[in-house]
């Protein structure tokens, strides 16, 4: 029989609320590694009020991010409409470096965006930007030895100098993306950057740059 879900207390409601925008606030500073315990700090309110609302640190997150992960699909479905594949390519690199120099969490979501927890996501995602590089492929202005693994990486570096050159020089990671841009742009004379890099090779990358989820 079906039983029917009952809404949440207006306090329960407003307590859930809370949290997550305290998340939101914590992670965007700290990324993954901060814990349930200092989202619970910063929101005023006991770590077993937290926990009833989420049982996992995973759930908040997914709570916090999966909206915010939306919000990146639809930059990439904006580069894949732009007139020029290289203008649309170039577009979206630079505004989601800026999402992420902005937010640590959200940073640390896109980069392991294709783990379970965003997986729903990650299969709206991972096509629009293989068909961003197809399409720059086809028009020639992107190096063809450059594949849909190699941008994460560049993700990686460019936004982990965005954070922790934030206090000195908050735009120091622009000039080093347009280096990287201007790297990718397909000339007669690129170099080999030898073998391509896999699924498993960004994957070891990345469970050394994110903190796993598992902690508290």
């Amino acid at each position: 029989m079906d039983t029917e879900v009952r809404p949440l207390r207006r306090d329960a409601q407003r307590n859930r609320e809370r949290i997550i925008e305290a998340a939101h606030e914590v992670f965007a500073t700290r990324g993954f590694a901060a814990t349930l315990d200092d989202v619970a700090h910063h929101a005023g309110v006991g770590v077993g009020t937290v926990y009833r609302r989420f049982p996992t640190k995973e759930a908040l997150v997914e709570a916090v991010f999966t909206d915010r992960l939306e919000d990146m699909v639809s930059l990439a479905e904006d580069a894949l409409a732009a007139p020029s594949a290289w203008e649309g390519l170039v577009t979206f690199l630079h505004r989601a470096a800026r999402m992420h120099a902005a937010d640590r969490g959200l940073r640390d979501a896109a980069l392991t965006m294709n783990q379970h927890h965003f997986a729903q996501v990650g299969e709206h995602m991972l096509p629009l930007i293989q068909q961003i590089l197809d399409r720059a492929h086809a028009e020639g202005t992107l190096r063809a030895d450059v594949g849909i693994h190699d941008f994460p990486i560049i993700m990686a570096m460019v936004t982990e100098l965005a954070q922790n050159s934030a206090a000195c020089r908050p735009q120091l990671y622009e000039r080093y993306l347009a280096l990287i841009v201007d790297g990718l742009r397909a000339r007669p004379d690129n170099g080999d950057l030898g073998p391509q890099l896999t699924d498993n090779d960004v994957q070891a990358v990345m469970r050394e740059c994110v903190p796993p989820l598992k902690s508290r």
